[in-house]
């Protein structure tokens, strides 16, 4: 159907030359003026004639297009409005586009059958080539399917819920941001402010049930629990809300996230306000469905609503978004005159931008082949079968999705037919409408301003939003959970046993028929409890049976915690929560002590190890031939046959170790190496004495049994704690049933382990750490914990699955750790109960090892060295004439060698030790001759002695002042006679001169009469 532009040639035929120049005339101007304005006005007429003949040529195809609201709704006035403002404004501004959209709207009446019906009319009877609409998630899940059947583009802009994603229709196009995008700035406010639980409230269609798969596994992900939901009903009345708002007063969780109708959320927080749920320590937290209507709620309804936080789809303020408002609002007052006071919202700018793009598909898509195919085609309006199918259905689905462009609501880009948009903008509603306290990003999570410096990470931090106030007008962060309204106090059971009664004491007051419970476990418990930044009431319930039966009473909700010593394990934790332990973990088995002091002959080795005494004894040899080596050839007491030397070696090595040396040492290298011998003796020698004495006097406790496999080996029976998991641990180790007893206190574990396995008792028992060190610190000199066979986390509070409470009691427990009260309740409870007045007499010690003292021996060692290589250097210095000679034609290495070797083995004749014996023997005999009265001719003898001897030293070439002759002849001071015997020399004085040269002068007769 063609139709021709607008005709304007009937309007300006009225306003001919002849007729406006007789009206200029009557006008009484001057001719010049008249001549222009007569100028103008034929110039203008002639830019319209050919405008009018223009526009009678051009002609533009219409395109009809069909509209699903509730018309009757404030939500279908304000979508309808903006659809018509987005036509007039975008064709305003293409006015040469060839296609015209012409809508049909149909009214669905907020009902899902109607919305259905409209739509089916629509694409049979009407048949448009799309629809907008229909207005919310039920209503669009029906239609969805019409149009895909019918290849006609079905484009919402407020349905929003996930579960229509699942449809993947090809034809169906959101123009909103799907309810799924919002639950991560959720749960990043709840991360940020760090409540562990949260219940969501939400309508009871499709609309509230599609986001909560995404919600709860949002939740999931920062470890917050779920532990309700509350499922309000479209029709429900205000009785039955205030029924269920009642449910959730008697949980402990305070934090809601609500997620329905704006309608039906304004009852609920007015009946919430009215029953006190809009107090102190709730927090509630709406979704965007809710958020962005906020501005547009009554001020009685604002006025419950105060300290809400809400998730609000953020949209940039522009210019144009400006204009538009300002003209939205008074095209919507001329036509709505009754609706005063109204605000814009978001589904406004995305009707209007769905429009817009709709338009810019058709126009892409072209005039040509615009048309259905009617397959089957029947009148009947209810006929599903017989459909007519949209032949530019494809082509005109592809132009949506390729559309893009900057709308009111930010950039259009459709991925999936989804509209890509996820900022959101978080409020605080306060007075009359929401105040802005932040935003959040994928990318930046929370941020206090958007395009922020700092983005370098993901943030969920709360500093990063702006102030808060609470419900209740608080400043304060609620704590997010309170005891249930239904119980004041919390009911925690302890355990009532009648051993290790200083962990948990249950007494009995007959008379005042109520019940004490005491012990180190309470303590500690209240203790924690006052730490905490908030006030909590409790009783202590005692309970009769195993740990693991009043673990389970926590599960079954019968407590709601366990205060006592429970242990803290794996199969336990998968139905309740533990906190932080508060005592050491473990299982250690403890053994009796038997006197270990050593009775033997051989006592005397144990102070030292074997590598000790090795060391020791290959010292003393080392320092015995070092001390050979450096006094040989100055010491006459290192001399004579090899055996002797030796001999007098070793006796002078190990004679030190008593200090009873006797030889006399000379050199100082000897010295020093003697010295520092006598200081590593002295250390060690102090070490054993102590060290035995310790062995032959005070008590070497030690434990009978240290392996748990030698238990099982011998068939030993062990004991273990009535009702503890260690039996099952005993179990799994191998033991068998027979070997087994089990003990209720303290006093009964000692005298099974007292009596021994062999006389009906046990030969070791197993249980806990902090039970084990109570039992020894009452009987401490006769039992040790020989091993630690299991590991375990200890002590710890028991509470449900996912209490808030874990968390804060967890972090009371490390500051009453790290303070001075946990030693204050430990002294209370376990020093008083200690026993042993020897705190030394512990299992004994080993014996004394070469790593406490080989540091003694290194610098024996490098002192020994020294003076070796310091005395050897000094040898061949003062001989290197005689030994470093040239070669002679017959001389060898190996005679070298021997050479080296032989002047080493020789007195050092030169030493002061020689000469200084020398000229005091000397010196004796000759005043024993002169005693004797020498005559003459012995001067005469004595005088052809001198000479003869002279000439030996010649030979000999010994250079020392004086020596000691010896009273037995020897080659070396002897001078043979004629007849080849050795004359014995005169007893005198002989001064042997160093040069050969140098005269002799006879010594002064000895005048005989005297």
């Amino acid at each position: 159907m063609k139709v021709k532009g607008f005709q304007y040639s009937r309007q300006i035929s009225k306003f001919n030359v002849p007729n406006v120049l007789t009206m200029v005339m009557s006008w009484n101007v001057p001719p010049r003026i008249a001549a222009c304005s007569l100028f103008f006005f034929i110039v203008l007429s002639e830019r319209i004639m050919i405008k009018a003949a223009e526009a009678q040529n051009t002609t533009v195809t219409p395109v009809d297009v069909g509209v699903i609201l509730d018309l009757d709704g404030w939500n279908g006035k304000v979508g309808m409005s903006c659809i018509n403002m987005a036509l007039s404004d975008f064709y305003a501004s293409h006015t040469h586009y060839k296609t015209r959209l012409v809508l049909n709207p149909r009214d669905s009446r907020n009902d899902v059958v109607q919305a259905a019906v409209a739509a089916l009319y629509l694409i049979k009877n009407t048949e448009v080539k799309a629809i907008i609409g229909p207005q919310n998630s039920m209503q669009a899940n029906f239609v969805i399917d019409l149009g895909n059947k019918s290849q006609v583009p079905i484009i919402s802009f407020s349905a929003t819920s996930p579960s229509l994603t699942s449809l993947r229709s090809p034809y169906f196009f959101r123009i909103a941001q799907n309810d799924s995008s919002q639950v991560k700035a959720i749960s990043a406010i709840i991360q940020a402010f760090g409540w562990r639980e949260a219940v969501p409230i939400y309508i009871d269609n499709e609309y509230g049930e599609g986001i909560i798969p995404y919600l709860i596994d949002a939740l999931q992900d920062i470890d917050v629990r779920v532990p309700y939901r509350s499922v309000i009903s479209p029709l429900a009345t205000d009785r039955e809300i205030s029924g269920e708002l009642y449910k959730l007063m008697t949980m402990q969780t305070r934090v809601f996230i609500v997620h329905m109708s704006h309608n039906l959320s304004s009852r609920v927080f007015t009946i919430a306000k009215e029953i006190g749920m809009m107090s102190e320590g709730y927090v509630w937290i709406i979704t965007n469905g809710i958020a962005n209507f906020v501005g547009s709620k009554e001020l009685s309804v604002l006025a419950s609503m105060q300290g809400v936080l809400g998730v609000k789809t953020y949209v940039s303020k522009t210019k144009k978004l400006e204009s538009f408002i300002v003209r939205w609002k008074m095209k919507f007052q001329q036509d709505n005159p009754t609706i005063t006071d109204i605000d814009l919202n978001v589904f406004g700018l995305w009707a209007y931008d769905a429009a817009s793009a709709l338009a810019m598909a058709v126009e892409k898509v072209g005039t040509t082949n615009l048309g259905v195919e009617k397959t089957n085609a029947s009148s009947n309006l209810i006929d599903l079968e017989s459909f007519e199918i949209s032949q530019d259905g494809p082509k005109l689905r592809e132009a949506i999705q390729d559309t893009k462009f900057r709308g009111l609501a930010g950039e259009f880009n459709l991925l999936n037919g989804q509209l890509q948009s996820s900022t959101f903008q978080i409020i605080n509603v306060n007075g009359n409408g929401g105040r802005q306290v932040g935003f959040w990003t994928p990318e930046d999570g929370l941020r206090r301003e958007l395009n922020s410096k700092n983005t370098s990470k993901y943030s969920t931090s709360k500093n990063n939003l702006g102030p808060i106030i609470w419900p209740g007008d608080l400043t304060s962060v609620p704590k997010g959970w309170e005891i249930p309204t239904n119980r004041k106090k919390l009911r925690i059971g302890v355990p009532a046993k009648n051993g290790f009664s200083e962990f948990v004491k249950v007494i009995y007051d007959r008379s005042t028929d109520r019940t004490h419970v005491t012990g180190y476990c309470i303590d500690i418990f209240n203790a924690v409890v006052e730490s905490l930044p908030y006030a909590v009431s409790y009783d202590f319930i005692p309970f009769e049976g195993t740990c693991n039966d009043l673990v389970d009473q926590v599960f079954l909700q019968n407590f709601d915690a366990v205060v006592g010593d429970t242990t803290i394990l794996a199969n336990r934790s998968k139905f309740v929560d533990f906190t932080l332990p508060f005592t050491e973990s473990g299982v250690s088995m403890v053994v009796p002590l038997r006197d270990n002091r050593r009775k033997n002959a051989w006592v005397f080795l144990k102070p030292l190890s074997w590598d000790l005494w090795m060391t020791s004894g290959c010292f003393f040899v080392f320092i015995g031939f070092v001390v050979w080596l450096l006094e040989h050839r100055v010491n006459e007491d290192f001399r004579g046959p090899c055996s002797h030397q030796i001999g007098t070696s070793l006796w002078y090595a190990f004679s030190t170790m008593v200090f009873a040396q006797r030889e006399i040492v000379i050199n100082n290298c000897t010295r020093f190496v003697v010295i520092i011998w006598v200081f590593v003796l002295l250390i060690l020698t102090q070490s054993y004495t102590a060290s035995l004495a310790s062995l032959l006097t005070v008590r070497q406790l030690q434990p009978t049994i240290t392996e748990v496999k030698q238990l099982i080996k011998n068939g030993e029976t062990v004991g273990y704690q009535k009702g503890s998991f260690v039996f099952g641990i005993l179990k799994e180790m191998s033991f068998k049933e027979s070997q087994f007893k089990q003990y209720s206190s303290i006093e009964e574990c000692d005298e099974l382990l007292s009596k021994g396995s062999a006389n009906g008792g046990i030969a070791a028992a197993f249980d806990e750490i902090p039970y084990m060190k109570l039992f020894i610190g009452q009987y401490c000199s006769q039992y040790t914990m020989a091993a630690s066979i299991y590991k375990t986390d200890g002590f710890g509070f028991v509470f449900p699955r996912g209490s808030p409470l874990v968390a804060d009691v967890s972090r009371a427990i490390l500051n009453v750790k790290e303070g001075g009260k946990m030693k204050e309740i430990e002294s209370a409870w376990f020093e008083k109960q200690t026993n042993c007045e020897d705190s030394n007499a512990q299992v004994s010690s080993e014996s004394l090892g070469l790593t406490s003292f080989w540091g003694l021996f290194l610098i024996a060692g490098i002192a020994s060295l020294s003076a070796l290589i310091f005395s050897v250097s000094m040898f061949f210095y003062k001989e290197r004439q005689h030994i470093f000679k040239p070669f002679g034609p017959g001389d060898s290495i190996l005679g070298r060698i021997r050479l080296i070797l032989k002047t080493f083995l020789e007195r050092d004749l030169r030493s002061h030790t020689f000469r200084k014996k020398a000229s005091m023997s000397l010196q004796d005999k000759k005043d024993i001759g002169s005693l004797n009265g020498i005559g003459a001719g012995q001067d005469s003898t004595s005088t052809r002695h001198l000479s003869n001897r002279s000439n030996c030293s010649t030979q000999t070439k010994i250079h020392s002042t004086s020596f000691e002759v010896s009273k037995t002849p020897s080659r070396e001071y002897g001078i043979p006679n004629s007849n080849g015997q050795i004359s014995q020399p005169a007893p005198t004085t002989v001064e042997i001169i160093e040069n050969p040269t140098q005269e002799v002068q006879e010594s002064p007769k000895i005048d005989q009469r005297k």
